[in-house]
């Protein structure tokens, strides 16, 4: 007996939407520009956040580069703070701050970091902004991708990606001269003098910036990213969330203003899809909440231009939340957003008052280990040590060098000042000698201190052992 054949039923993300193989190709978003107090926002914030990237690395600060992330050298510079390999916690510190804002915001006001401060919607709008300018708007660029190819429009997309390609490659420029001082990479640029990591680097940034926000777009932020997966979880019904008001808006349908649409059994949708036209993933926001949506509000933008123009009142497509569109009361002051300002503003305590305490001056102590102990002439027992003195401050200092945890313990070093330069590290050998009758065991507890002649705050301290025998029972 023939055995019948499986019905597939596809799955289909909204119940009114024809089934799609999940391997159809990707159609091209146009979004429409618009213009409103959201737009402004966001132009704003995209101007200031390009601002600052491809500024900051030209901001110099008491004569050298303000923000350099020296590798090689192991130092990082944020103005006049000198971090060191040693100061990870304030790093760790800063991420578990950066995530927590992430969360704080989200339940707040749902994916803000998406709309405005997102990279990949910063860049992505400045490459829109570009193809607005060289091939036009939505429907002249529509139009010349559905056209054959001819020399103009080999032209016009010739310019669009030069340009891209121009900018994309001084993204990875400037990204490189956090990295290393960017005078002189332009220098080594103008010389075709450029080190091997410097090249790859610029190049790969280069191209991740003119694939992702030229020809990737809204499917990393779909497809790619994690946070839209996982947002979800960080929202409930008092979240702020672009929502379509289904009350005021349903029964769609278009009109002329003059109509008296109540009368209609209509609402105050005329369905004109610019909502979706404006949308930069191409959802439709009166669809309900979707994880594609990056809170931009270019809909709300557009649609109240529109009920403005219809003599509706505004706010069809608003920032609310999931209870005030169904008419319940809205608390945004709930028990996780202040649980996470009070441990938000805990962390930048911590940080703050590590960052004031923090002492620029490291001791480190090593006592030489191929001998325990030697007898001088004189009847006195030596230990030799390694001192290592890392300056962390940006001048250098004079530093006076003791020891204590010994009666009469002597002292003496290969040099008479210890000056260490700004940024540097400095290491030598010091012999410690005392007498074994003032010693109460074989291994016996010393403090070196370090502290510099010129600002009394800059004090260092290394615990060590000093060797001998088993002696002054």
């Amino acid at each position: 007996m023939a055995r019948p054949a499986k019905k597939i039923v596809p799955l289909n993300s909204k119940p009114d939407e024809v089934a799609q193989s999940l391997y159809a190709k990707r159609e091209k978003i146009y979004p429409r520009e618009v213009h409103g107090l959201f737009a402004m926002w966001r132009t704003i914030g995209v101007v200031a956040l390009l601002g600052i990237y491809y500024g900051l690395p030209w901001f110099r600060w008491e004569g050298r580069q303000a923000v350099l992330l020296d590798l090689p050298a192991r130092k990082f510079y944020i103005f006049g703070l000198t971090f060191w390999p040693q100061d990870f916690f304030y790093f760790a510190v800063l991420l578990i701050i950066a995530a927590l804002s992430l969360f704080f915001f989200t339940a707040l006001a749902g994916r803000l970091w998406c709309g405005y401060a997102c990279p990949q919607s910063v860049w992505t709008d400045v490459f829109l902004r570009i193809e607005r300018w060289i091939e036009g708007d939505r429907l002249r660029q529509m139009t010349l991708d559905t056209a054959p190819w001819s020399a103009r429009k080999i032209l016009v997309k010739g310019a669009k990606h030069t340009v891209w390609v121009l900018f994309a490659a001084y993204t990875g420029f400037t990204f490189v001269g956090y990295f290393t001082p960017i005078t002189g990479l332009t220098e080594k640029i103008t010389a075709f003098a450029l080190g091997p990591w410097e090249t790859f680097w610029i190049i790969f940034y280069s191209l991740a910036t003119y694939g992702n926000a030229g020809w990737l777009r809204e499917q990393v932020c779909i497809y790619m990213c994690p946070y839209a997966r996982f947002q979800g979880a960080m929202f409930d019904n008092d979240t702020l969330i672009i929502s379509y008001d289904p009350a005021r808006g349903e029964l769609r349908g278009s009109r002329r203003k003059s109509d008296d649409y109540k009368a209609k059994g209509l609402g105050e949708c005329i369905d004109c899809t610019m909502c979706v036209q404006v949308c930069p993933t191409g959802i439709d926001i009166r669809g309900g909440l979707q994880y594609e949506c990056i809170a931009c509000a270019a809909c709300v933008d557009v649609c109240n231009q529109v009920m403005e123009k219809m003599d509706y009142p505004k706010g069809l497509i608003r920032y609310t939340t999931e209870n005030a569109v169904q008419g319940n009361p809205s608390h945004l002051l709930r028990p996780r957003v202040l649980v996470y300002t009070v441990v938000l503003l805990g962390l930048f305590s911590l940080m703050g008052f590590g960052l004031s305490q923090r002492v620029p001056l490291e001791l480190h102590a090593q006592r030489d280990r191929n001998t325990l102990y030697r007898e001088t002439l004189d009847g006195l027992l030596e230990n030799v040590y390694t001192l290592q003195i890392v300056n962390m401050d940006q001048k250098a200092h004079e530093y006076e060098l003791s020891v204590s945890g010994i009666n009469d313990m002597q002292l003496h070093k290969n040099r008479e000042t210890i000056t260490v330069p700004g940024g540097e590290v400095m290491e030598f050998p010091v012999w410690l000698r005392a007498d074994p009758q003032g010693l109460r065991r074989r291994s016996t507890a010393i403090t070196f201190e370090v502290r510099a002649t010129d600002d009394a705050t800059l004090i260092a301290r290394e615990e060590a052992r000093f060797l001998g025998p088993l002696t002054g029972r």
